[in-house]
């Protein structure tokens, strides 16, 4: 079974190769043929795409900026480096991998750490599994941490972050799904963010750690892709996607802010929208790494990302007065930049289908390559380039084969992307909400590098 995955995946891959290389062949061996109709066509999909390319040139010209700022800020800080952190685990039918989730955090031996494993009415065996873990911790003379553990009635994931956030005593509160696994520098990394009373939330750098599938090695590039430019967005304090996987709060703001939305399913991202819409920052820490696990199978790919989508679009609605705010409260990168061009994005993903067609058209009738070959090279730099610079560079350095071809599976990403974002619709339309899906582990090592 292994083999014949293996080789699939292989025929895909030279597929995707012979693609990338037929458009460079064509673009040296054709002869363009001029078309002032389709060019007009051409300009009319540029224009389109104008604001969304806008906003990467701003954020790619931001990020090299990143280590710099970040440097800057932590010198002139007179704020501690040793808050008392929290660290909470919710988990519902999650003995695949809780107990590698509890021992990575515990690994991670920071000084003033406590652990809160929340079980949220799990059937399968992860009450006994935790249980009998932390009776066999606590009785271990070397064990400094305190790990507390409650069983609910299953209530959601955010009913179960906002009961561990009232058991919490520390002041920094960090966030973990049950199938992660935390690097041992990952608190201290994270911690080094907060240099100013008014960073309310950090984000950690989250990697898909499941990469011997093909469709596994399309999420592990679509988060490294993703996640590095919010090196930007943490230069501008406006980070508004903080996943739970690996998020860091500031306790006293969770509480004043009343603490995690029990009726939007992507209860991270509301938080993190919110904070920002309170007037409060938010940053990134790219060594702050914890490795998730992400479905192997398209049909847990497609539920997971309804619920992103779903749940990203209720936040958008939920915080629509965020939208091209002039309040002195709110950055201008997030009110006139980041959150509009994200709903102008889901605009020109359901109508890609049509200007893809009339773009490859344009470009097979004229013989007129060389935009698109820019296009390929220019992801495949970028991507090279954030292999280089990632804090887990040797861990990624399988997508480096991945490069050239990258184009090509970020239509399939938006093809997932496309039918979460239907589906999204048709619920929000017909008044439905989305329920939290399970999909089948395969499990993460306890240690990846």
């Amino acid at each position: 079974m292994k083999s014949s995955v293996s080789i699939s995946g292989l025929v895909f891959l030279c597929l995707l190769y012979f693609t990338s290389a037929s458009i460079f062949y064509l673009a040296i061996s054709t002869e363009y043929i001029p078309s002032d109709s389709l060019a007009n066509a051409r300009l009319a999909i540029f224009l389109i795409l104008a604001p969304i390319i806008v906003k990467y040139i701003i954020q790619l010209v931001a990020i090299p900026f990143y280590t710099l700022v970040e440097k800057y800020q932590q010198s002139r800080s007179l704020l501690p480096t040793d808050y008392s952190v929290s660290v909470l685990i919710p988990a519902w039918n999650e003995e695949m991998g809780i107990l590698k989730t509890l021992k990575s955090v515990l690994q991670t031996r920071y000084a003033n750490l406590e652990v809160i494993v929340i079980n949220d009415g799990s059937t399968d065996n992860t009450h006994q599994l935790v249980s009998d873990y932390i009776d066999t911790y606590h009785t271990d003379s070397a064990a400094t941490t305190q790990v507390k553990y409650f069983e609910l009635a299953n209530g959601g994931k955010a009913k179960a972050l906002n009961y561990g956030l009232k058991n919490a005593t520390g002041e920094i509160i960090i966030t973990i799904d049950a199938d992660s696994v935390m690097e041992a520098n990952a608190i201290t990394n994270i911690i080094k963010r907060f240099t100013d009373n008014d960073v309310a939330a950090v984000a950690g750098n989250v990697i898909v750690g499941n990469r011997k599938r093909s469709i596994e090695l399309m999420q592990q590039l679509e988060y490294l892709y993703g996640f590095f430019f919010k090196r930007a967005d943490s230069i501008f304090n406006s980070v508004y996607i903080i996943g739970g996987a690996a998020a860091a709060y500031q306790k006293k703001v969770l509480d004043e802010l009343g603490g995690f939305d029990e009726d939007i399913i992507t209860e991270d991202i509301e938080m993190s929208t919110r904070i920002l819409g309170a007037g409060y920052k938010t940053r990134y820490a790219a060594d702050a790494v914890v490795y998730t696990e992400g479905p192997s199978n398209f049909k847990d790919l497609f539920n997971q990302r309804l619920r992103w989508k779903f749940g990203r679009l209720l936040t958008f609605v939920k915080h629509r007065h965020l939208f091209f705010s002039c309040s002195k409260k709110h950055s201008p990168y997030l009110t006139f930049m980041l959150l509009p061009l994200a709903v102008y994005a889901e605009l020109t993903l359901l109508f890609e289908a049509l200007l893809l067609a009339v773009f490859y058209g344009y470009t097979f009738y004229t013989n007129d390559y060389m935009p698109l070959v820019f296009v390929i090279s220019f992801i495949s730099i970028v991507i090279i380039i954030q292999i280089i610079v990632d804090s887990k560079t040797r861990f990624h350095a399988n997508l480096l084969i991945l490069a050239p071809v990258a184009w090509i599976i970020f239509y399939i990403i938006d093809a997932v992307e496309f039918q979460a974002l239907v589906r999204s619709l048709i619920r929000l339309k017909n008044k439905e909400n989305v329920q939290w899906q399970k999909w089948v582990r395969v499990g993460l090592k306890t240690h990846i590098k």
